[in-house]
């Protein structure tokens, strides 16, 4: 009788596995349904905010005159980015909170996904051009226009998207080419790589290797050229004879190390750890932490720290009250 009954049990967990998947079930914070208005409204204000405040980043160094630099030249990409990143994430996620459901499609859910690492992959690389152009600044200054103009900027960020455009094509394919049988439910907020390969009932080997090589590629050899750069940066800056010079050139560095960090730290726990060291729980805070709490502190982190904008900003308030006054 025992026999029978796990043959039977065996049997329907067989069927179960041949069933092909054809939606998945984001289940986001629907453990939590008491907080489910709190969390839209205070995901919904963080997204308005850095809409707002990357668009104002973006808007004073495009027309102030006083920031048509290359560093800012980055930074309004960079903020670009950072819009394109969000969106592709927290609307969906505001609406699934609303209506308690989170069906995705296969195909929506690979649409995300291959925008959330190209937009990801995308931020690492402009990271690694700004600390680049920082260390042209000020370790070869008198090279600074020739080496670092406006054509040689434009081909920085159009090698950027060149670069990781491919990649992540492949990489997206190469996960939605698994086959992914029995459950659907997803335990995240949006579709991302280490909860998919979860599901898939196939072996992921090669998967996980190619993760693990493009995050080598795109997450830890940009960490590597970002620390040589500010390494040489740094010992530059102790030969300056100025005290002024120094804090000059470490106040242009600072707000970038600390985005450097914010960015990379949380990366390397997410997509380097190995997967069976992670857990579903810690795996939502971090991407909560590198998808929305990250991109709002940033304007925040390059604004505060920044004396030129926050010049543009007081130009940007001045033509605006007069605006008004007329």
């Amino acid at each position: 009788m025992e026999f029978v009954g796990s043959a039977y049990k065996k049997e329907i967990k067989t069927k179960i596995s041949n069933i092909t998947i054809t939606e998945f079930v984001l289940l986001g914070f629907s453990d939590v349904p008491q907080l489910q208005w709190m969390l839209f409204g205070i995901f919904l204000f963080m997204y308005l905010s850095i809409l707002i405040s990357n668009s104002i980043i973006m808007l004073i160094t495009r027309t102030d005159s006083g920031l048509q630099t290359p560093m800012y030249f980055f930074l309004s990409n960079f903020s670009f980015v950072e819009i394109c990143y969000v969106t592709v994430t927290i609307p969906r996620m505001l609406m699934d909170i609303c209506t308690q459901k989170g069906t995705i499609s296969l195909l929506s859910c690979a649409v995300q996904l291959c925008f959330v690492i190209m937009l990801g992959g995308m931020e690492f690389l402009l990271l690694t051009v700004m600390a680049y152009d920082r260390y042209v600044a000020i370790c070869n200054p008198l090279h600074f226009p020739l080496v670092m103009n406006n054509k040689v900027c434009v081909q920085l960020v159009a090698a950027c998207w060149v670069c990781i455009i491919p990649v992540v094509s492949g990489q997206t394919y190469q996960i939605f080419s698994l086959p992914y049988c029995g459950s659907n439910k997803i335990h995240h907020f949006f579709c991302d790589i280490p909860p998919l390969l979860k599901l898939a009932c196939g072996d992921t080997f090669v998967n996980n290797l190619a993760i693990y090589i493009a995050s080598v590629v795109f997450i830890m050899v940009p960490f590597l050229l970002i620390l040589v750069s500010y390494g040489k940066i740094i010992c530059n800056v102790l030969k300056l004879a100025s005290t002024g010079g120094r804090s000059k050139a470490f106040s242009t560095c600072s707000s970038h190390l600390i985005v450097v960090v914010l960015f990379y730290g949380t990366a390397t726990i997410t997509y380097v750890q190995p997967k069976a060291y992670q857990s579903e729980s810690l795996g939502k805070l971090l991407s909560l932490f590198y998808t929305i709490l990250i991109p709002l502190l940033n304007p925040i982190i390059y604004t505060l720290r920044n004396k030129d904008i926050m010049v543009a900003l007081r130009k940007l308030k001045t033509k605006l009250s007069v605006y008004g006054n007329t």
